[in-house]
Parts: C-alpha cells; structure tokens; sequence
C-alpha cells in the first residue's frame, strides 16, 4: 500500500487495458476454464442429494446441504484458484514465471509438494463452507418469494434475479475471508513469504492498512458475482426442469406424473 498500483476498480481495468491490451483483462483463464465444469457438477450434485438425504426441505437443512457442497468442492477450489490468482499476479511478457496454471502447479508441487498445492485450504474451507450455505438458501428464500413455477413466463428472468442476489450474498457473507485467502496463496511470489499463517495474516494486514483491507476488490468482485450467478442458477434449474420431463418443462401443460422416487415436500412445483 505505500505505493499502490490501482486507485480502483475502473483504473485498474483501465491500466490494464491500456498496458496489456483487452486479452490481459483473461490473464489467469486457463485455471478457472479448467476447473468450474467440476466444481459445479460437485456443487449442484452434492447439494442436491444431502438434501435429500436429510429428508426434509427447510431453510435450515438449504443452508446445511449447501454448505457440504461448498466444503467438498474446495478439493478442486483451492488448487484452481492459487494457480489463478499467481497467474494474475505474475510479471507480464518473457519474463514470466508460469505458462499456464497446470505448469503453476507442477512449479508449486516440485517446490513445495501437495502442501504447496493446497495452501490456502484452510482459508478456503472457512469461506466457502459458510457461503454456499448462504448462496443455496438465499436462491431458495426468493424463488419461493418470486412464485418461480414451471409455466411462468417470467421464470427466466425471475431465475437471474434470485441466482444473481445469491451470488451477491454469498460473497458479502464471507468475503473478508477471501482477502486472507487470495493473500496467503499469493505470499511468497514476489520476494521471501510473509505470512506465518491465518491469523497472522489477517493481524499484519489490519496493522498496516485498517479495517478497509478486507473490503478491497470487493467492488469487482460483486460487478461479476451477479451475472455469473444469474447465468449459473438459471441455466442449471431449466436444464434439470427439460431432463425431468414433459411435466417439469417451464412452458408445458402436461399433468405432472407421480414422482419415480422420494420427492421433497415443498410448496414449489419448481
């Protein structure tokens, strides 16, 4: 912070625009393209089935199944996200560190082995546990709020809506957490680490910079949380609405069928 790169959000998307051209904007892409499909297929699968496998459709046991699925899919998370996150942060041009996030990770597995990988875990558990607990309830409070139903010709646009305010919530719920995250996987790719762990990340941080340091990015962070979200709830919930049939499809008139298997008691034919 005693001299600062970026004034903000709009100057730091403008330097880099004007430094590395639009494709700087994608540095760190490879990471996230890698691993997103098998986050979300762990996320939405692993919620779904601890639902059911506690039986009952309430907002204590959405939070409860989120939050297994956000704790399990950090198996995945972590690894991706320290390679993103060194990527953006590596020196541009020739000089370069990484060509990719699989040759960040071999980089990182041959220095420092699987604990090397997998630093920030902790951190990681300790956010994402809480905020998909948050995210999938908060999704479930306002489609139930929205009278999201099969047939509705505003359901798509009421599924963004829910899908990007739980984007939104999931993050403000947790997001001081991602700070520390971001800052201990990052510590060390410039000069000797600094960081003893957790706590005296945050403790250092707080020191030099105020309460305000666990609120930096949290701008951009919340600009992009809202469509990714609207986009990833949306497309989730009607393409499990097709691929359960005619009688759950948004714009049929079937007669819903009996259910092959256990269904939950919800008010929400959705």
């Amino acid at each position: 912070m005693e001299k600062p790169q970026y004034q903000g959000t709009v100057h730091c998307f403008q330097a880099i625009i004007k430094q590395e051209g639009v494709l700087g904007l994608y540095r760190g892409l490879g990471s996230p393209l890698l691993g997103l499909t098998f986050i979300n297929a762990l996320v939405f699968g692993v919620q779904g089935n601890t639902l059911r496998a506690l039986g009952r459709d309430s907002p204590l046991n959405q939070f409860l199944a989120g939050a297994a699925a956000g704790a399990i899919q950090c198996v995945i998370c972590c690894p991706m996200e320290l390679a993103k996150t060194r990527l953006q942060l590596q020196e541009a041009g020739p000089a370069r560190t990484y060509r990719g996030p699989l040759d960040c990770l071999a980089q990182v597995y041959r220095r420092e082995g699987l604990r090397g990988v997998n630093r920030g875990m902790v951190s990681t558990l300790l956010r994402e546990t809480p905020s998909f607990g948050v995210y999938f309830l908060t999704y479930d409070t306002l489609t139930r709020a929205l009278g999201c139903e099969p047939g509705d010709r505003l359901l798509v646009p009421k599924l963004l809506l829910a899908g990007g305010t739980s984007g939104i919530a999931s993050w403000l719920s947790t997001y001081p957490l991602d700070v520390v995250k971001s800052r201990l996987q990052a510590d060390g790719l410039r000069g000797a680490p600094r960081y003893r762990g957790i706590l005296d990340c945050v403790r250092q941080s707080y020191r030099a910079e105020g309460w305000r340091v666990f609120t930096r990015g949290l701008a951009s962070t919340l600009l992009r949380a809202f469509p990714v979200n609207a986009a990833t709830f949306a497309t989730v919930t009607v393409v499990l609405s097709y691929a359960r049939g005619e009688e759950a499809r948004p714009e049929g008139d079937a007669v819903p069928a009996a259910p092959a298997g256990p269904a939950l008691a919800q008010p929400s034919s959705l």
